[in-house]
C-alpha cells in the first residue's frame, strides 16, 4: 500500500480548481500509467490486484463573509479552557466551569454558515460525538467555509489558516466524495458501480489478503458484487448502494 501527498497538498495551497492542481493530477495520472506498464511488463496482470482510491475530496475555500469567532458578540476566549480551531471546517471547545451555556448561546447563531452543538446534540448521522475525547461544544461549517479563531483587526491571536482548498466538510457534500478504481484477477471487468461508503474498503482489502478483519463498521457484502467470483444474474453490470462516498469503476 502506498499513499501520496498529492494532489492533496497542491489542492490545499492553490485550490482544487487551480491550474496547479490540474497539472498535479496529470502527474499522478502518468505515475499510475507507469505503474500499470510495470505490472504488465513483469507479467503480473494475472496475479496482482491494483486499487486506486483516496480518503476525501476537496472544496474551494470561500474568502468572503468568513467565520471569525473572535469577532462574535458576547463571546470571549477568556471563557474557554481548551480550544481546537483554525485548522479547517471543524472546531472543538471546552468552556470553563459554569460557562458552557453562556458560550453556547453566544455561538449557536453567530454565523449563518456555522453550526454549533452541545456534544449530546451533535447530529447522529456523523457517527462522531460518542467518543470520550470529544469536547462539550462541537462545531462545523458549511462547505467552503473554514472556522477562524481570529479576525484581521485583532492583535490578540494570529491567523494560521490560509489554505485555498480544504476538506473535512459534511460528507454528503458532492465535493467531499472520492474515487475508487480497481483492476486485477479478483475484480470483474468493465463493471461500473453505484456510490458506496469508503468504510467498506477495509473489509474488501482483508478479503483480498486473506486476513481476518478486526471489528469495523463496513460490510464485505457491499463490495462482494465487484469480485470476479461473485455470481448474481439479476444484477447485470451494476452494483447499487444507497450511500455515496466512493464512485467506482473496475478496469479491464
Amino acid at each position: 500500500m502506498e499513499e501520496g501527498g498529492d494532489p492533496d497538498s497542491t489542492g490545499h495551497k492553490h485550490g482544487p480548481e487551480s491550474q496547479e492542481r490540474k497539472n498535479m493530477i496529470g502527474q499522478v495520472d502518468r505515475a499510475v500509467g507507469y505503474l500499470r506498464r510495470c505490472i504488465k511488463d513483469n507479467g503480473l496482470e494475472s496475479t496482482l490486484n491494483l486499487i486506486i482510491t483516496s480518503d476525501h475530496g476537496m472544496d474551494t475555500v470561500i474568502k468572503e463573509n468568513e467565520i471569525y469567532l473572535h469577532a462574535v458578540q458576547n463571546f470571549s476566549f477568556q471563557d474557554i479552557q481548551f480550544e481546537l480551531l483554525d485548522y479547517g471546517p471543524n472546531g472543538l471547545l471546552v468552556p470553563k466551569e459554569n460557562k458552557l451555556d453562556q458560550v453556547y448561546q453566544a455561538l449557536k447563531n453567530a454565523h449563518p454558515k456555522l453550526h454549533v452543538y452541545k456534544k449530546e446534540e451533535f447530529p447522529k448521522r456523523f457517527h462522531y460525538a460518542k467518543n470520550t475525547r470529544l469536547t462539550p461544544l462541537m462545531m462545523y461549517s458549511d462547505p467552503g467555509y473554514v472556522i477562524h479563531g481570529v479576525n484581521f483587526s485583532s492583535l490578540q491571536r494570529i491567523k494560521v489558516q490560509f489554505n485555498k482548498g480544504e476538506h473535512g466538510f459534511d460528507n454528503e457534500d458532492m465535493n467531499m466524495k472520492t474515487i475508487f478504481r480497481a483492476v486485477g484477477p479478483a475484480f470483474r471487468k468493465g463493471l461500473e458501480v453505484e456510490p458506496f461508503e469508503s468504510v467498506n474498503i477495509y473489509a474488501l482489502l482483508c478479503n483480498l489478503l486473506g486476513i481476518t478483519p478486526e471489528p469495523h463498521d463496513g460490510s464485505l457484502s457491499v463490495m462482494q458484487p465487484m469480485l470476479s467470483g461473485h455470481s448474481d444474474p439479476g444484477a447485470g453490470d451494476q452494483l447499487f448502494s444507497h450511500s455515496a462516498w466512493c464512485s467506482g469503476h473496475l478496469g479491464s
